[in-house]
């Protein structure tokens, strides 16, 4: 099991330990999302610039700003207050319009690609009681929403997506070509080193899709059809 050993700033010639590169890089991530912010609802404004009331005042202005939070990206924690939206129209049915960034949605507190590297740390060994450490190490002490609380659920919501992708129909996809290969791993499970069996399709149009990933054991004979097995059970046909 990885573990992180936290070491303290250290100062050289009165210069402090941490990295002015660093600091130089969010303060730049932050600047250009607020610029990014700041564009979106300059464009929604402008779409919607005609559109006035029976007084004529305009029913889609500013707003002020939210409150700030700290959002986590890859250059580290940033702390960020979103241009708001006063939208007065109303629907066919008579529900509030309501304006959403699609750049920083309500309630995001991290990007999508910080997302993406929580579970390469879990499965290169990093413990969930560690993540705090590592992270705090990557993106800052105010990582935002990465507590081991967090990490445990994001945890147990891959397990659950792992799950419904070894479970769904293949009944409908066609491949013409497959390729299969054993993942080796330093772990052992006592006798057995530990082997992840892997399958990889190309489909009619030349797209390329993950298969299934399964537990094996050295390659195993037996592991290999325990996977074939499942695949028909699931309702693949043979590549052409």
């Amino acid at each position: 099991m990885l573990k992180v050993v936290g070491t303290e700033a250290v100062e050289e010639n009165g210069v402090d330990g941490r990295s002015l590169l660093d600091d130089i890089a969010r303060e730049g991530a932050r600047r250009m999302l607020v610029v990014a912010l700041e564009t979106e609802v300059a464009a929604y404004l402008e779409a919607h610039r005609d559109e006035r009331d029976d007084d004529g005042h305009a029913l889609v202005v500013r707003n002020g700003k939210g409150r700030t939070r700290k959002v986590t990206v890859g250059s580290g924690t940033i702390s960020v207050s979103a241009p708001r939206v006063n939208d007065r129209r109303t629907d066919q049915d008579g529900e509030r319009q309501r304006f959403t960034s699609r750049i920083l949605p309500p309630y995001m507190r991290r990007s999508p690609k910080v997302a993406e590297v929580l579970p390469v740390l879990y499965l290169r060994g990093l413990s969930t009681g560690d993540f705090r450490e590592a992270l705090a190490a990557l993106l800052g002490n105010d990582a935002a929403g990465l507590s081991a609380t967090n990490i445990a659920r994001l945890t147990n919501e891959w397990e659950t997506e792992y799950r419904a992708f070894q479970k769904r129909s293949l009944a409908n996809r066609d491949y013409v070509y497959v390729w299969v290969d054993g993942v080796h791993f330093n772990v052992r499970l006592e006798d057995d080193r530990l082997c992840t069996l892997v399958m990889i399709g190309v489909r009619p149009d030349g797209t390329k899709e993950l298969i299934t990933v399964e537990d094996g054991y050295r390659e195993r004979a037996e592991s290999w059809k325990t996977v074939l097995r499942d695949l028909k059970r699931r309702g693949m046909r043979p590549p052409a």
